[in-house]
């Protein structure tokens, strides 16, 4: 009790947050530069990941894609990973900037199989009657997708995200061992100093930084949830059989590209 009593005397210690501070001091900017990698990284992996997960989800392509896909780069070893992307960045670029580079790049890299997960299912999931709709009214295929599958699917979009957020922030923290900064210097800089109060300071932060930012989050998931989505309703979880009658009933041709004529 008395190690995690120090560690939070350690973060309440006023001199930790003085301007100008020697490095990795003071706290809050090393919080600011975890937040900015970590916005960085997101946003890029969204960028990538998105698109490919509305285009596969829209159509039922590459679905096996995704599957293999994801599965494979969530075994990736991330300090593995992490240091043979710093050999090869810092053979093209200055030093300097090789840690910055390389860690965007491997963070890049852990985070889209979430958000490419997330898009793919959120847009698979809205129900086929609602896009079939959306076809008798004579909506192409282009505004069915950006009108009702992403509105509706934003509930799992957004939990893509929220995962793929969590784990950059975790991984931020050990791409200080290449000098990267943010809260992984404050406890890099504990264990070469032997210093537990900082150490375990700066692993409570890296804990409140992801509770802070996951619960942002889930409020944002939260309130993207609309009548007709896959989260909303009394009968939230689907089934497999459901799952698997959604999918026969996307895949049946006979309403693609083809407007109902209502009689008058």
């Amino acid at each position: 009790m008395q190690f995690f009593l120090d560690a939070l005397r350690w973060l309440l210690d006023p001199a930790n947050y003085v301007a100008g501070a020697v490095s990795p001091l003071p706290i809050q900017d090393r919080i600011g530069e975890h937040l900015l990698y970590t916005f960085l990284a997101v946003a890029i992996a969204s960028i990538i990941a998105l698109p490919l997960g509305f285009y596969i989800g829209h159509t039922g392509r590459g679905r096996q894609f995704v599957i293999a896909f994801t599965g494979m780069m969530r075994a990736l070893p991330t300090l593995g990973l992490l240091m043979a992307l710093f050999l090869i960045v810092g053979a093209t670029v200055p030093f300097t900037q090789a840690a910055f580079v390389a860690s965007i790049i491997a963070l890049v890299i852990l985070a889209i199989p979430s958000i490419l997960a997330g898009g793919y299912a959120g847009v698979e999931s809205v129900d086929p009657q609602t896009v079939d709709s959306g076809r008798a009214m004579g909506m192409t295929e282009i505004q069915i997708l950006m009108r009702i599958e992403i509105p509706l699917s934003l509930p799992l979009i957004i939990a893509g995200i929220r995962s793929a957020v969590l784990q950059v922030i975790a991984t931020a923290v050990i791409a200080s061992y290449i000098s990267l900064g943010g809260l992984g210097t404050i406890i890099s800089s504990g264990i070469g100093l032997n210093d537990n109060d900082r150490i375990l300071g700066g692993a409570i932060l890296v804990t409140g930084v992801a509770l802070v930012v996951d619960g942002v989050l889930a409020l944002l998931q939260r309130l993207s949830i609309r009548r007709g989505s896959s989260e909303s309703g009394p009968n939230k979880k689907m089934s497999v059989a459901d799952h698997s009658d959604r999918r026969r009933w996307r895949n049946q041709p006979s309403m693609k590209g083809k407007h109902v004529q209502v009689k008058k």
